[in-house]
């Protein structure tokens, strides 16, 4: 379809969709042009010396991790079962394996990838500037048909969600700046600290992960959280990395209207205080909206993750950084009449929150890619640099700029 089409800008909008991650319209669809399709490319092979594993963009990381939990094997990847491979990594992508292995995207060995007018090239350290390029760039450099992945072993472990009244929220928040301050930081320890508003009410429900093996339950460095009581709901198990993923998932279900919205900042208390502040007043415009599902959710993203591949990524992050806090505003509705409602009290709460952490000290320029909003820049926010960067990349490899103007979703250069 590219290679025979001439006047790009007007003739052949397209666009390209795998297994289903980012929630924008238009980011996998293309109205009234060609959406190219990849849900076919689900191939998962281990290689025979066990170290890199081949995936397809189209999968969910649903259809990989059982193929390797019964190999007693794994990969960084997804947390979502039902969260699509080719976004997730070109996005960045975050891990339960992340403290250990970096972003997703840095876990790459081979990206296969068929350039805009048609040429079939493996990208790799072979060819760093689109190697690095990919990781990040998300969908402006051609289309992705597989993933060659560092594959390492790993067994059971633990992990689980803790369901908590809002009561409990200030130890909350002091556990977390606890956990994700350490120093050295628990490279097995992963942490999900979210606030749920459905029905009419808050509660706090944290998934925590300790992906070491033998698997440890109730590891200590999640004491300062497993402590705390009352528990509403503990799942707290030692199972398969399928088992988490699907549990997640069920999180999160699919059919209804759905936007993501983000900041990064540093880590401080009363911050995280005055943001989830923001979050419950924002929710309170919009709470009769039909099959409202509103969470916000804070990650911790020390220099642990930061640093592993802070030169061969473009996201922008090192150390200098320091610990980082990655905040997410996830809201789910059925009626498309509420749509600029809920619009609308996503960006007041955005607009508050970035106010609050530069009042503090602690605004940070990185938006994740894989959570951003239309409207935000999660490319101009990898740094001036890394965004010249990825502009020579695209002009070297699609001179004519297909991938710029003839495919208009999600997040362009």
């Amino acid at each position: 379809v590219v290679n025979n089409q001439t006047n790009f800008s007007n003739e052949c909008k397209f666009a390209i969709k795998g297994g289903g991650h980012t929630p924008q319209r238009g980011a996998a669809n293309q109205p009234g042009g060609v959406t190219i399709d990849l849900g076919a490319f689900k191939q998962v092979k281990v290689s025979p010396d066990r170290k890199t594993t081949s995936i397809g963009p189209g999968s969910g990381w649903g259809d990989i991790y059982p193929r390797l939990d019964a190999q007693n094997l794994a990969i960084s990847g997804g947390r979502v079962a039902t969260v699509g491979v080719g976004g997730l990594v070109t996005g960045g992508g975050i891990s339960f394996f992340s403290p250990r292995f970096g972003f997703v995207c840095d876990n790459v060995v081979n990206f296969e990838l068929v350039l805009p007018y048609g040429k079939i090239v493996n990208v790799n350290e072979s060819t760093p500037d689109l190697f690095k390029a990919l990781k990040g760039g998300s969908n402006n450099f051609g289309v992705v048909t597989r993933f060659d992945m560092k594959t390492f072993e790993s067994g059971k472990f633990w992990v689980g969600f803790v369901f908590y009244p809002l009561s409990t929220m200030s130890q909350h928040v002091a556990a977390f700046v606890g956990l994700a301050g350490a120093q050295p930081y628990d490279p097995f320890a992963a942490l999900i600290h979210s606030y749920g508003f459905t029905a009419g009410s808050w509660q706090i429900a944290n998934n925590y992960e300790y992906t070491k093996v033998p698997a440890q339950p109730y590891p200590p460095v999640f004491k300062p959280f497993t402590d705390i009581k009352p528990q509403t709901l503990n799942t707290m198990r030692i199972s398969v990395l399928t088992d988490f993923t699907v549990e997640l998932a069920a999180t999160s279900p699919t059919g209804r209207r759905q936007m993501f919205i983000t900041l990064t900042h540093g880590l401080s208390g009363p911050l995280i205080t005055e943001i989830f502040n923001a979050a419950d007043a924002a929710v309170q415009l919009i709470k009769l909206a039909l099959g409202l599902v509103y969470s916000i959710s804070f990650q911790p993203l020390p220099t642990e993750i930061t640093t592993k591949a802070s030169t061969t990524n473009n996201l922008g992050l090192d150390g200098s950084d320091g610990n980082l806090v990655l905040t997410h505003l996830s809201i789910q509705w059925t009626l498309a009449t509420d749509d600029a409602a809920i619009t609308a009290a996503a960006n007041q709460w955005l607009a508050a929150a970035k106010d609050a952490a530069a009042k503090a000290g602690l605004a940070n320029e990185f938006v994740y890619l894989n959570y951003a909003a239309p409207g935000q820049d999660p490319i101009g926010g990898y740094g001036a640099a890394n965004k010249a960067g990825l502009r020579s990349v695209s002009q070297k490899y699609d001179p004519d700029q297909i991938f710029q103007k003839a495919v208009p979703g999600a997040f362009k250069l």
